[in-house]
């Protein structure tokens, strides 16, 4: 009689996963047919589950299938937005991928999963296989709260967790590789484990330049869109795409790699009581100056928890101390400030450079919504940025791209990659009435999609809803969009400059002002497109556009929130949101 294969107590697996794994390879030792002559067993069904709010986790299950595939699964990929908890009962394994953004809100896409998910109706999902994968970012109050939540409810409903719950700070590649092998290790076929660093993907969709190899472009034009008097500084930045292939499609993403401001590096340098030259670890590749690695490579501008214990074990400071052993305390210490706040509050000098830059995180790219149809400007990218600086503690603060993009010199190249969005696609029915919602900075992808419209001949209507403080001084794209309402392009706008009056208005009160012409839009199929802050912006619009339903549509609170819902499903109401 011959045994099943079994994972020896040595494997570097946990006893879970031992058990699971031994009694997964026994299953299909017995169950499996087998053609004579050859020792391949069935593949292993996978469903993976992706939420996602700017494309990053849809990306990633591209690479979760390719490597699953070569583990001898079968992997099924599914938008969250296409399953409900009751499709989970019926699945054996399940891998679920997802961002978090806004106030620990999940992605647009995974909202209604998510919330029957956690309702009291949920079924049991007591034969469910299961692990999670979150992308977040910890300088964010609520850290990948999303896939947290995903993770203990699966639980709660009696799945059982086969490979713990990862979360990427910031790059997603290292934490990636690292779930990736856990995963296979328990739900791929034995013989198949693999847990090298996941491989790119090579077909047509990989693009020649990425976030680890981005284009060297060169700066066209930074103009402040702002007028004398404005309390903002928004920039209009043009980048020239010439010679590297680069394509995109309205409502994508440039991501750009900025650098830290070169003051505030030499002075955390000098308060850390060292001098630029001295060599210090980076992230990837050999050592580098302290100045290039800071400047270039290290996140400077943001205070974090591990920063500031370190900060705290070199230096003898008794408020530092106090600070450092209170979690209250020393959350509320690090915000509105950066690395430099306590290096120079507290006198910290650091042994070495590597004590300096160990607890740091590397300097991420910065992800911008386009503002230009390639129609329009071939061979071009455009973006529109709001230069962020403020002062907090006593010292002048200054967004780290921001600010990079705003005060560029010309003739220096800027790193750029192209960042697909397919959750927010300008419609291709060129007769469907379009609504555009963007206050500030969020009317970027709403002169993309403009001009795309104006260059297709597209006849459907289009509504701009805009909004900013003052028309006179940060009244942005003012001369381009008199020139589309004058030629009929802009069948419909609406502006919402809050503090031209006595009491403050904004795009949210013009839907519900004009909830008649809203809902007619709607019901002749139109699209809503919205882009801007979501934590407070995208809400206040999203009530105002149930609240127009409701009194335009003569339905009550549930049914307008069933219609809205359809619109979602229908991909007719699309969120740029961040």
């Amino acid at each position: 009689m011959t045994t099943a294969p079994f994972i020896p107590e040595n494997a570097p697996f946990s006893e879970e996963q031992r058990s699971w794994l031994n009694g997964f390879l026994a299953g299909l030792y017995s169950n499996a047919p087998v053609e004579a002559g050859s020792s391949a067993t069935a593949a292993t069904p996978v469903t993976i589950l992706f939420g996602s709010q700017t494309g990053t986790a849809e990306t990633l299950t591209k690479k979760l299938a390719k490597q699953l595939k070569a583990a001898n699964c079968e992997p099924k990929v599914f938008d969250m937005s296409e399953v409900s908890p009751d499709d989970l009962k019926t699945i054996q394994h399940l891998l679920l991928i997802t961002s978090t953004y806004g106030e620990g809100e999940p992605p647009d896409n995974a909202q209604s999963f998510h919330s029957a998910l956690m309702s009291d109706h949920a079924p049991k999902l007591t034969g469910l296989n299961y692990s999670v994968f979150g992308l977040g970012d910890s300088s964010y109050a609520d850290f990948c709260k999303c896939s947290k939540q995903f993770d203990a409810r699966l639980e709660a409903l009696g799945a059982k967790r086969v490979a713990p719950m990862v979360e990427a700070d910031g790059d997603p590649d290292e934490p990636f590789s690292e779930w990736l092998g856990s995963v296979q290790a328990v739900i791929g076929e034995a013989s198949a484990v693999n847990t090298a660093p996941v491989e790119e993907i090579t077909d047509s969709e990989q693009p020649k330049y990425s976030k680890k190899h981005p284009f060297a472009a060169k700066l066209l034009k930074t103009v402040n869109l702002n007028k004398a008097g404005s309390s903002k500084a928004t920039h209009h930045v043009e980048i020239s795409l010439e010679g590297s292939g680069i394509e995109y499609e309205v409502g994508d993403a440039l991501g750009v790699l900025p650098e830290n401001n070169a003051k505030l590096v030499d002075e955390i340098i000098t308060a850390a009581g060292f001098t630029p030259d001295e060599l210090a670890p980076v992230p990837q590749g050999p050592d580098q100056q302290l100045f290039d690695a800071l400047r270039f490579h290290y996140d400077v501008s943001v205070l974090t928890i591990p920063f500031l214990m370190a900060c705290a074990r070199l230096s003898p400071h008794p408020k530092l101390r106090e600070i450092a052993g209170d979690e209250a305390k020393s959350k509320a210490y690090i915000v509105g400030r950066g690395l430099v706040d306590p290096i120079v509050d507290f006198d910290v000098k650091f042994p070495t450079t590597e004590y300096l830059v160990a607890p740091l995180k590397s300097l991420n790219a910065r992800l911008y919504s386009i503002s230009s149809s390639p129609k329009a400007h071939p061979g071009e990218v455009h973006l529109t940025v709001g230069k962020v600086s403020y002062d907090t503690h006593g010292r002048k603060r200054l967004g780290v791209c921001s600010t990079y993009l705003a005060d560029h010199k010309l003739d220096r190249p800027v790193k750029v990659y192209m960042h697909s969005n397919k959750a927010f696609r300008l419609t291709e029915n060129n007769d469907a009435p379009a609504i555009m919602i963007g206050p500030g900075t969020g009317i970027a992808p709403f002169r993309a999609f403009l001009e795309e419209r104006e260059m297709r001949g597209a006849k459907g209507k289009n509504w701009l809803l805009f909004g900013d403080q003052h028309q006179a001084t940060d009244f942005l794209y003012e001369d381009q969009i008199t020139t589309w309402m004058k030629s009929g392009l802009l069948t419909r706008f609406d502006t919402a400059f809050s503090r031209d009056q006595a009491e403050k208005v904004y795009v949210q009160n013009r839907i519900v002002e004009h909830a008649e012409e809203f809902y007619a839009w709607l019901e002749e199929g139109g699209y809503i497109y919205i882009c801007g802050d979501a934590s407070r912006m995208a809400k206040d619009v999203d009530a105002a556009i149930h609240k127009a339903v409701e009194l335009a549509g003569a339905k009550s609170e549930t049914e307008a929130k069933a219609y809205v819902e359809a619109l979602k499903k229908e991909k007719r109401y699309l969120r740029d949101v961040y």
